[in-house]
């Protein structure tokens, strides 16, 4: 038995030898481990043989070694093609030069920077908060209670967890307020989300600009001047608005400030709704009792809060007809923009 092993052994060495791919390694495994391989029928002799337990090892040792040798030659032939191909790749030149395609800001990107130059240029800080908030924080520390119908004009979106997607920048008002105290000026852009209808000029995620200046004396005055000089800025002229009464809960009095619409000139389309008029700013002067739930003497102090809305800003400043073109992915439209 012990001979037949060693000439199996050499004759399997001598074709292993000359197995030059992975088709011819398969076929050597066949011949000698596959069913009615060698191994395979040395087991069928071992019934024959005088000392059962010495020939059961030199089969299984003779296994082990067929099995590692087409293993190994396995690796050899897999790394010779690897090999292969990187000879045979193309090589890198340093030399030749490719099409250089840049990307492009996002126009409510580039809104949003000069917005917030603007307002650091007046001493404004900039913040940022959290899309995923409390229902303390979006409404009740705003002066919103449960109940409240004013929750009924924003259809917001809630979490499993009892929290919910902000409806409005408005929703880091306390935590500003309790960050800093008083005196502040500060801006905070960020991402809003209500589940509403879309068309041209509403959106179910939009962005806004929250900004608050709290001090003494603080008046309506106050607030249409930054907001004015705001708006020369951007369109680096001056724009018409107009400052209408309008309820939040959280500013008292409240006012819509619209611009005219710079797509139609202020006849009417469908992004205006055909008033002419775009709502831009809702804003007033901050509620007292929004204040003292951010800790703010009232006594002391006053201020006021506007929520710009940079999405329908920067559809006026670039001449963008329709809202869902920003969150559409056209890179062709939006490609159209500054360069990164």
């Amino acid at each position: 038995m012990q001979i037949k092993i060693e000439e199996l052994k050499k004759s399997f060495a001598d074709a292993l030898a000359l197995a030059g791919s992975a088709e011819a390694l398969e076929a050597l495994r066949v011949e000698y481990l596959g069913k009615k391989g060698h191994v395979a029928g040395l087991m069928s002799q071992l019934r024959f043989a005088e000392d059962k337990k010495v020939a059961g090892q030199l089969i299984n040792g003779l296994k082990t070694y067929v099995e590692g040798e087409i293993e190994r030659a396995g690796e050899e032939l897999r790394a010779a093609a690897i090999a292969a191909k990187v000879r045979s790749a193309k090589k890198y030149n340093p030399t030749l030069r490719f099409p250089e395609e840049h990307g492009s800001y996002h126009p409510i990107t580039l809104a949003t920077r000069e917005v917030e130059e603007v307002f650091i240029s007046m001493g404004f800080t900039i913040e940022n908060y959290d899309e995923i908030v409390d229902d303390y924080k979006c409404f009740e520390a705003l002066n919103i209670p449960k109940h409240h119908p004013a929750r009924d004009m924003q259809d917001t979106y809630y979490l499993d967890n009892g929290q919910l997607l902000k409806t409005h920048t408005s929703a880091a008002q306390n935590y500003i307020m309790k960050k800093y105290g008083a005196p502040l000026r500060a801006i905070f852009p960020g991402r809003c989300f209500r589940n509403e209808s879309t068309d041209a000029c509403h959106e179910n995620t939009f962005f806004q600009l929250e900004g608050m200046m709290i001090d003494e004396n603080i008046s309506i005055s106050n607030l249409i001047y930054f907001m004015k000089t705001m708006l020369s800025e951007v369109f680096h002229r001056d724009v018409k608005v107009r400052l209408r009464p309008g309820f939040f809960p959280f500013v008292e009095p409240g006012f819509e400030l619209d611009i005219s619409c710079e797509i139609c000139g202020g006849e009417g389309c469908p992004s205006c709704k055909n008033s002419g008029w775009l709502e831009l700013c809702p804003c007033g002067m901050i509620h007292p009792n929004v204040l003292r739930e951010g800790g703010i003497d009232t006594e002391k102090y006053s201020g006021f809060a506007f929520g710009l809305g940079l999405t329908r800003l920067a559809m006026m400043k670039y001449g963008v007809k329709d809202i869902r073109d920003f969150n559409s992915g056209n890179l062709k439209a939006l490609s159209q923009f500054e360069s990164i």
